[in-house]
């Protein structure tokens, strides 16, 4: 078969909120906020509102996680800037980008609000290059495009060669198309200490595929002539399993869990924990295959 992040650390809060001053403002709103977005709290210590307001402001900064800075201005220190912003009640805020004004309001307002004007003055980043790769890959896959699918996991690798996701999902496009040498040598890459679902998917289905009967006549020809002969609809299962048709395993051990549950020691129910493992946590023959064992198990 052929087919073809990065940590931002939080700020303290020291670097993110700071008292201002007329002497101040030009350096640290007028010239800060071309870097980055400002927002300015005009308060005094007689205020009320203002001791509600400031330490939800500080809160919502801190929990930016730089994206924005916060500037405290005393009116009654400095009525200055104050003046010439024409700020007549107070709490008043202002948001400050490239050196201009840009947003504001008055008065205390709910978290959720403040949340929403630090939203708008510093959105949330797009998700980066490789998440949208791991996101249209998964998509594929789902969709049987293994070839589509690997493109896009190679490229992730291709910048981050030890990117479990990518490796995972790559080792799995392999092992729908049926190169399980290849899907082993690329789960390798990994390491035998990393986890993911598709890493351990794929060391399962790989199992799965060692261990299956070569040919699932010989079963197929005992369970027609037996229905209840387990033993062999449990090898034809791990035939099945084996050529990765998840759905038909688990349901013929599902049947023998519905006859008879602790059959041979609850080979049925060990065999089809590791075809749930293969097939991953969040397929459908996982979720509907777990759905029927509790209605079995609890009925």
């Amino acid at each position: 078969m052929s087919l073809i992040g990065e940590n931002t650390a939080v700020k303290p809060a020291a670097d993110l909120i700071k008292e201002g001053s007329d002497r101040t403002f030009a350096a640290d709103v007028l010239e800060a906020s071309r870097e980055q977005p400002v927002i300015v709290d005009f308060w005094a210590t007689w205020c009320g509102p203002c001791k509600q307001l400031t330490p939800a402001l500080e809160k919502a900064v801190i929990a930016a996680k730089g994206a924005v800075k916060l500037v405290k201005i005393d009116i009654d220190k400095n009525p200055v800037i104050a003046g010439q912003l024409r700020v007549q009640s107070i709490p008043t805020v202002y948001a400050f980008a490239d050196g201009k004004p840009v947003d504001g309001f008055q008065g205390a307002v709910p978290e959720s609000q403040i949340k929403a004007f630090i939203d708008k003055l510093a959105p949330a980043p797009e998700a980066s290059r490789a998440e949208q790769l791991l996101e249209l890959a998964r998509e594929s896959l789902g969709l049987g495009d293994t070839g589509g699918a690997a493109q896009a996991f190679a490229e992730v690798l291709a910048a981050d060669p030890k990117n479990l996701a990518a490796i995972g999902g790559l080792a799995r496009c392999y092992l729908a198309g049926g190169d399980h040498e290849r899907a082993g040598e690329v789960a390798a890459m990994a390491g035998p200490e990393a986890h993911t679902p598709d890493l351990d998917g794929v060391r399962a289905a790989l199992v799965l595929a060692a261990a299956a009967p070569a040919d699932t006549k010989v079963f197929e020809k005992r369970l027609a002539a037996d229905a209840g002969d387990h033993a062999a609809r449990l090898e034809l299962a791990k035939a099945l399993a084996g050529k990765a048709k998840f759905a038909d395993a688990a349901d013929h051990l599902l049947t023998i869990i519905e006859k008879d549950r602790d059959w041979n020691e609850g080979a049925a129910r060990q065999q089809l924990l590791t075809v749930f493992e293969a097939a991953g946590p969040a397929s459908d023959v996982s979720r509907q295959g777990r759905r029927r064992l509790s209605s079995i198990l609890f009925s």
